[in-house]
């Protein structure tokens, strides 16, 4: 007897993420679900296609795994996200850093704003050298 069926199968990499220590010490597994959940959040409404939230994502995640460590502090992937989003979109950097932060005045959001005004350059700063690096 002959089967006319034909199966294939897919072989998909598993990526070993780090543990979230969150800050009040408990340890989760890392979830991709719900740090895109929290990305899309912030740039929502936002000039950002899904392709370039997908690219912020991967791109966090790569930071991740690059560490090579078993457990990371929530407060660092807080950091990396707010560093992508920073490069992204300045207001989905606003909205992440306000959740994130804990923004508890109009204080809080005048820092963060003046963290993205552009600084003239320092005239007294030093150049590197060739040997600096």
């Amino acid at each position: 007897m002959q089967c006319d069926k034909r199966f294939t199968t897919f072989e998909r990499v598993e990526l070993n993420m780090p543990v979230v220590v969150k800050k009040n010490g408990a340890r989760v597994e890392f979830d991709r679900r719900k740090l895109r959940a929290s990305i899309a959040l912030a740039l929502r409404k936002r000039p950002i296609s899904a392709e370039q939230m997908d690219a912020v994502l991967l791109r966090i995640e790569n930071h991740l795994m690059s560490f090579g460590l078993r457990e990371l502090s929530s407060d660092r992937i807080g950091e990396l996200v707010m560093r992508e989003l920073r490069k992204v979109d300045k207001v989905a950097y606003i909205r992440f850093a306000s959740v994130y932060r804990s923004f508890e005045d109009v204080e809080a959001f005048a820092d963060v704003i003046e963290e993205l005004q552009p600084r003239p350059p320092d005239e007294h700063a030093v150049e590197p050298q060739d040997g600096d690096r």
